[in-house]
């Protein structure tokens, strides 16, 4: 039997909590070994009996560690993955990947330098809606597919007073949601031909962008990707528009709120969407059955790609694709303009 990976895992605040930590404790083959956290009682709380580091050079260089996962402010996730690939381990960033694209090559470069697995947790690839789309459009249920929209829409009409709003680089709505759209997009249809963004502060007494509209170009698809902290519903997920057909799909995929009632991967509702979409016109087409979401999948493929050999779940080759796409879409937002888009 191969022994467990151990994982270290560096940052215990949301994305650490409510994501990273529940799902490595439910993969087999890997083990929750040390959090860096600077709430070593909440951590123990959770975690009984996990080692609890102060200072995030503990984890990423400690022998024991093989696998350092890093859920931490954006600003931080360059020189934390840079720090941990020196030392000889495999890394998982939390999405964003980096504050700048050129941050990124260099991530990848090292750990190709380094031969060390370097992935970045983009989970809304395995979100139920996510992967009933994929399913028609490798079918071909919907034909030719001509116009796309797909969005994150919240109702949050008080800037709270944390980083991820804060006038910094790596803050913001579109550094927030923007990588999901973007990968998600980028994993159906691979890189448009051109982008044009808007990105505006909406909400009282705002300092960083609040609301996006980002188009991206295909040709003769175009791809809206829309976000927004002053949306208080109705307006669906993704629709789907082709030569035979629409798909629209309301409200978001349940794992990350299941996560956060403390429900885990196992569960017998795990991942079921509740609102599947709909095949319109009704009637010419067989409704499809909608797969459970499947965040788990996530690090099991981590596991695999370490231990196997078997491919990346997230390459970050793909991650830099998706910083390349953000930092584009901010300098269309500035300059006014359509810009083209090269590999």
């Amino acid at each position: 039997m191969t022994a467990p990976l151990r994982v270290g895992l560096i940052g215990y605040g949301y994305a650490g909590q409510t994501f990273h930590a529940p799902l490595l404790g439910s993969t087999a083959g890997m083990v929750l070994s040390r959090i860096c956290s600077s709430k070593p009682e909440l951590v123990q709380r959770d975690w009984p009996g996990c080692m609890v580091d102060a200072d995030p050079m503990q984890t990423l260089q400690h022998p024991e560690v093989d696998l350092v996962v890093i859920a931490t402010p954006n600003d931080s996730h360059a020189p934390l993955a840079t720090a941990a690939l020196r030392a000889g381990k495999h890394v998982v960033v939390d999405k964003p990947f980096t504050l700048t694209a050129t941050e990124a090559e260099a991530l990848v470069a090292l750990a190709e330098q380094q031969q060390r697995v370097l992935s970045v947790f983009h989970n809304r690839r395995w979100d139920a809606d996510f992967l009933t789309l994929q399913h028609l459009l490798a079918d071909g249920v919907l034909g030719e597919v001509c116009h796309v929209e797909s969005r994150f829409d919240r109702f949050r009409p008080q800037v709270r007073e944390r980083w991820r709003e804060r006038a910094e680089l790596g803050g913001g709505l579109w550094y927030d949601l923007g990588p999901h759209l973007l990968d998600q997009a980028v994993c159906l249809f691979g890189l448009p031909q051109r982008l044009q963004a808007q990105l505006h502060t909406v909400r009282p007494g705002g300092s960083r962008d609040d609301w996006a509209h980002v188009l991206l170009d295909y040709g003769s698809l175009q791809v809206e990707l829309r976000a927004s902290m002053l949306m208080g519903g109705g307006l669906p997920r993704f629709a789907v528009h082709g030569t035979q057909g629409s798909w629209i799909k309301h409200g978001l995929d349940v794992q990350e709120q299941q996560l956060q009632q403390g429900i885990r991967p196992g569960h017998a509702d795990w991942g079921l969407d509740p609102v599947p979409g709909l095949l319109l016109p009704e009637g010419d087409h067989a409704q499809p059955a909608s797969p459970r979401g499947n965040y788990p999948a996530y690090y099991a493929g981590i596991r695999d790609c370490i231990t196997q050999g078997q491919p990346n779940p997230v390459s970050a080759t793909s991650a830099l694709h998706v910083m390349r796409l953000l930092e584009r879409a901010q300098q269309s937002a500035a300059e006014g303009r359509s810009l083209p888009v090269s590999a």
